[in-house]
C-alpha cells in the first residue's frame, strides 16, 4: 500500500497555519504541525489527531535551522512545505526602528527560507512549497515594515521556482486579504470592524479559505503552476481604500 504523502505547515498552532494542516490532512496528507508555541501546537492538534486526522506536531522555530531541521527528520520525506508562520505588528513609518524592521524581516522572510530550503534539499520531482505572503504586499499605511516583508516573500517565491522547476518543484504563493484570525483579533474590536467594513464583501476572509487555496496549489494536479501568486482577498487586491 502506497503510503500517504507528506506535508509539513509552519506557523500550525493557531490560525490560517492550523487550518492549512487541517485541510492538508483531510486531504490526506500526513501531516506535521510546526510551531514555537509548544502549549498552544499541542492544545490545537490533540482534537485533530482525536478525530482520527493523521497529523503531529514538532515544535520549531523557523528562524532556527536546526529545529527545523530536525522537525523535517521526523519523517521519511517532505512531499509539501507550507510557509505560513509570520507576524505582524501596526506602527507609522516615521516611527519605526531598526529592531522593528528587522525583526519583521527575519520572521517573515527568514523564517520562509529556512523551511522552504531545508524542505527543497529533501524533496522529489512533484515536491511543492507554499509560501504566505499578504494582500499588504501591495502597499498600506501603517506597517510599511510589513509590506516590505511580505513583497520579499513574493520575490523569494518566484526565484525558488525559478531555480527548482528543473527539479519539478513547483513554489507559489497565497496572498491572504484581511483575514479572521487570533492575530487580527488582538486589535481592539472598533478597529477589528472597521477594517472589516472596507472589505468588498462586508467581512473577513476565514482561514479555511485561505486554507482551500494552499490546498489547491499543493495538490499533485497542479504541477504545471509555478512562480504564481494566488490572492485570496475577496477582490481587494482590485481597487479599494483602506488597508
Amino acid at each position: 500500500m502506497k503510503a500517504s504523502p507528506v506535508a509539513f505547515v509552519t506557523g500550525a498552532a493557531q490560525g490560517i497555519g492550523l487550518a492549512i494542516a487541517k485541510r492538508l490532512a483531510f486531504d490526506g496528507f500526513q501531516v506535521v504541525a510546526m510551531d514555537r508555541q509548544a502549549d498552544v501546537l499541542r492544545q490545537a492538534v490533540k482534537p485533530l489527531t482525536d478525530s482520527g486526522l493523521a497529523i503531529q506536531a514538532a515544535v520549531a522555530d523557523v528562524c532556527d535551522r536546526a529545529s527545523v531541521h530536525q522537525a523535517l527528520l521526523t519523517q521519511d520525506g517532505v512531499d509539501v512545505m507550507v510557509c505560513a508562520a509570520g507576524i505582524y505588528n501596526d506602527a507609522r513609518f516615521l516611527d519605526l526602528t531598526e529592531q522593528n524592521f528587522s525583526q519583521m524581516l527575519e520572521v517573515n522572510v527568514v523564517g520562509t527560507f529556512i523551511p522552504a530550503q531545508e524542505a527543497a534539499r529533501r524533496m522529489v520531482s512533484g515536491g511543492r512549497i507554499v509560501t504566505i505572503s499578504s494582500r499588504g504586499a501591495l502597499g498600506g499605511t501603517r506597517f510599511a515594515h510589513y509590506v516590505a516583508s511580505k513583497s520579499a516573500v513574493i520575490g523569494l517565491t518566484r526565484a525558488m521556482a525559478m531555480e527548482l522547476r528543473d527539479k519539478g518543484i513547483a513554489v507559489n504563493a497565497v496572498a491572504p486579504g484581511f483575514t479572521d484570525t487570533p492575530m487580527t483579533r488582538s486589535a481592539p474590536p472598533e478597529m477589528f470592524a472597521q477594517w472589516e467594513a472596507l472589505e468588498p464583501r462586508g467581512k473577513a476572509a476565514s482561514p479555511d479559505e485561505i486554507a482551500h487555496a494552499v490546498s489547491f496549489l499543493a495538490s499533485p494536479q497542479t504541477h504545471f503552476i509555478t512562480g504564481q501568486t494566488l490572492f485570496v482577498d475577496g477582490g481587494k487586491s482590485l481597487g479599494g481604500l483602506g488597508i
